[in-house]
């Protein structure tokens, strides 16, 4: 159980990042009308509004480069995923830390989406 829990985290986490860097506006399909983001302190629910938020940031292109992935099980079969790892951006030479924590829910169809999304700068 622990090592499916381990590869679900993993294939999201790659998954995620991949749509993030490379076509942002399909990350809503990985949200609910229930989910909540919380990006900088700033909270937004559900998968338009979160897309919207995902959509508005002030950089158009950028590059995830993940350090660390950890995945447990939550209850109703969930899957809790902390992400560390660094942002880089077009024509910045720093690199920017950041982590984010995903709680996955099970859909009907057995795939996972977000409930919960909390990302963070780690100024620093």
């Amino acid at each position: 159980m622990e090592e499916q829990v381990e590869l679900v985290g993993r294939a999201f986490v790659d998954h995620y990042y991949h749509l993030f860097d490379k076509d942002r506006a399909s990350l809503s399909s990985l949200y609910q009308p229930t989910s909540m983001l919380t990006f900088e302190g700033q909270r937004v629910v559900g998968a338009h509004a979160i897309a919207e938020k995902l959509s508005q940031l002030p950089f158009d292109q950028c590059q995830h480069l993940i350090s660390t992935v950890d995945s447990q099980p939550s209850s109703a079969a969930g899957i809790v995923v902390l992400v560390s790892g660094s942002l880089r951006l077009p024509g910045e030479e720093h690199l920017l830390r950041f982590s984010q924590m995903f709680h996955l829910v099970p859909s009907p169809g057995g795939s996972f989406f977000v409930q919960n999304d909390m990302f963070r700068l780690n100024y620093g």
